[in-house]
């Protein structure tokens, strides 16, 4: 009778202590509440179409919530809206972004990949440009950027120089960036490759361009992290670690990594994208 009564003493601590620890677990993945995750059309990384919205990183992030318990709330809307939530404190995300000085200072950053910018030009007779020097120089030339995407400071005065020399056309994403390159091949733009290609390659009106395009690395855009900010005002401290543990699983950018190879030629990723781990 002792021996049944211990037994089943023994029984209820062991039940009691392994409920507790699943609770552990249970508090370490789940994040407190959904996170708004508003995004813009960004190539294959983010893919808008009617509303609906898939690609790389948003199935990432579905993925994820699936398995630990995190609800993403994904809303479409342009790149530079999606920047002003993120500065405001009215999105918890900012996906995907590259690492500059003024996101970090509304965000934590979780590098996943490497990536540059590039010129991206058509003219094959155009000599190569090598720095935004050689672009500021080129007068006859205009520019088709995205409007609200940001490479780091060098960029951002590139920017201003062009908009004094009236030579800048603001878009509010790729695909439209695309359309004016088509109708002007003497123009260029900057992002990332795998961006702009990704933007085109489903696109019958613009698709032709993918044999034209030419791709200049400049000095002024290097290799750099690639990934995304998790908002330093609108999450709290304990989903932020929640998130951090759980973006920063190394399972996570070899995924991650593993989508780019199925979405994109190696040609282009050579361009664009690395691995986080690579230099």
């Amino acid at each position: 009778m002792h021996t049944q009564r211990r037994a089943r003493t023994h029984m209820r601590h062991l039940l009691t202590a392994t409920a507790c620890a699943l609770c552990s677990l249970a508090a370490q993945a789940d994040c407190s509440r959904p996170m708004q995750v508003p995004m813009s059309s960004t190539g294959q990384s983010v893919i808008i179409n009617e509303g609906a919205i898939s690609g790389i990183y948003p199935e990432l992030l579905r993925s994820l919530g699936g398995k630990d318990g995190c609800e993403f709330v994904l809303t479409p809307v342009p790149r530079a809206r999606q920047e002003l939530l993120f500065e405001t404190a009215k999105a918890d995300l900012l996906v995907p972004a590259v690492r500059t000085p003024r996101r970090d200072e509304h965000g934590i950053f979780v590098p996943l990949t490497r990536s540059r910018a590039t010129v991206i030009a058509q003219d094959a007779r155009r000599a190569p440009f090598k720095s935004m020097y050689d672009l500021i120089e080129r007068k006859d030339v205009r520019v088709v950027l995205v409007r609200g995407f940001d490479y780091g400071q060098p960029y951002q005065e590139l920017i201003e120089v062009l908009q004094r020399q009236n030579r800048l056309v603001l878009e509010s994403d790729p695909l439209a960036v695309a359309r004016v390159l088509k109708a002007n091949p003497g123009d260029v733009t900057i992002m990332a490759p795998v961006i702009l290609v990704g933007a085109i390659q489903d696109d019958a009106r613009v698709s032709d361009l993918l044999d034209k395009l030419r791709f200049d690395p400049i000095a002024e855009l290097p290799w750099g992290d690639n990934g995304l900010y998790i908002s330093k005002s609108s999450v709290s401290k304990e989903d932020s670690a929640t998130l951090l543990a759980l973006l920063n699983r190394p399972t996570v950018a070899s995924t991650l990594w593993k989508s780019f190879q199925t979405y994109y030629p190696a040609s282009v990723l050579k361009e664009s994208i690395r691995p986080r781990d690579s230099k």
